[in-house]
């Protein structure tokens, strides 16, 4: 628990406000000992971005401004707790929208100076390392993570808590971004990811035989080829199935990331695999994922949907065991759009 009066110990009756505005979520949850969630709440903005088809930075942070108090007070009142129950107060501080990130990070540093808590920055990544915690904290090191989201595709081993290594990452477009872009080129809608994966479920994978950018390279990947095959590929057949093309492009996106991240596995002698981020939803990469972990033999985790888009729960937990290893965050940290894991192996 932790003491007012300066000391403290975390412990698994240490309650942890998580607060998440990175993008175009505002999320607030309640998680005690780093895994037992009290309370999750996530507003989207999904509808007032849509009619632009994509984030529009400065509408995604006046909607925060809005809806993070609500949202805090929400998460409180379902966890059924007092605010002088809380012990800590953590949240993103990068990457993300630099207003985005910065509404969370001013809020959540006024609450832990008005409740006399420590505060604790979280990178974003991090926290989405931790949403198989939540569901499964007894899942062993070392692991592999495949982190496959909008912004960042990355395979990333957890040695242990707090302790990373980058096996690879994406040299262009990330996974998300390019679902995202050839959703807008197919007319399909936003979010790209679900829209893509609605259209190819009555289209033929095997229909178009697109590219799969360094399969047998590095544990690193590209999609900005692929991409730029379907567009070339449309063009070429106007009359062409765009069901097809769905489920074509879509079969490349995850044959490349299940082959890479099952590769990983073995390199390191991972005792698990773990698949995060908002992609990590998709249909067809957790039924090929989980097959691939059977044939090989290795454990595999895949966390709920709810856990793999962005959300405050994941959040916490990081915080939680961040706040365990290292301590409060001091309280003149910023908010950085661009900052990166800190890989310390």
């Amino acid at each position: 628990m932790a003491d007012r009066r300066g000391a403290f110990t975390v412990d698994e009756n240490t309650l942890v406000l998580g607060i998440e505005t990175s993008c175009d979520e505002t999320a607030a949850a309640l998680v005690m000992g780093g895994f037992d969630v009290a309370s999750s709440v996530v507003s989207t903005q999904v509808d007032l971005h849509a009619q632009f088809g994509g984030v529009v930075p400065e509408i995604a942070s006046r909607a925060h401004l809005d809806m993070l108090n609500p949202i805090v007070a929400q998460a409180i009142v379902e966890a059924g707790v007092q605010e002088g129950r809380i012990d800590a107060v953590a949240c993103t501080i990068g990457p993300g929208l630099i207003g985005a990130l910065l509404v969370g990070v001013s809020a959540a540093k006024a609450f832990a100076l008005a409740w006399d808590v420590p505060f604790i920055g979280v990178h974003h990544h991090e926290a989405h390392l931790y949403s198989a915690f939540l569901e499964d904290p007894s899942l062993e090191f070392p692991l592999v993570v495949l982190l496959v989201s909008g912004g960042h595709t990355m395979l990333v081993e957890m040695h242990d808590h707090g302790v990373y290594r980058l096996l690879g990452e994406t040299i262009d477009d990330a996974a998300g971004e390019a679902f995202d872009k050839v959703a807008r080129f197919l007319g399909l809608g936003y979010p790209g990811g679900p829209a893509v994966e609605r259209e190819a479920a009555d289209g033929n994978p095997e229909a178009i035989a697109f590219p799969r950018a360094m399969l047998n390279d590095s544990l690193d990947f590209s999609f900005s080829g692929l991409k730029t095959s379907v567009m070339n590929y449309v063009r070429k057949h106007p009359d062409v199935s765009s069901s097809d093309v769905a489920a074509s492009f879509q079969a490349a996106v995850v044959d490349v990331l299940v082959a890479k991240a099952r590769r990983a596995a073995v390199q390191v002698g991972a005792k698990g695999l773990v698949l995060g981020g908002g992609v990590a939803a998709n249909s067809q990469l957790r039924e090929q994922f989980l097959e691939g972990c059977v044939v090989d033999g290795i454990r595999g985790f895949l966390p709920s949907r709810s856990m793999c888009t962005d959300n405050a729960a994941m959040i916490a937990a990081a915080g939680w065991y961040r706040l365990r290893r290292d301590g409060p965050t001091p309280l003149d940290v910023g908010a950085y759009p661009n900052l990166r894991l800190p890989f310390i192996l």
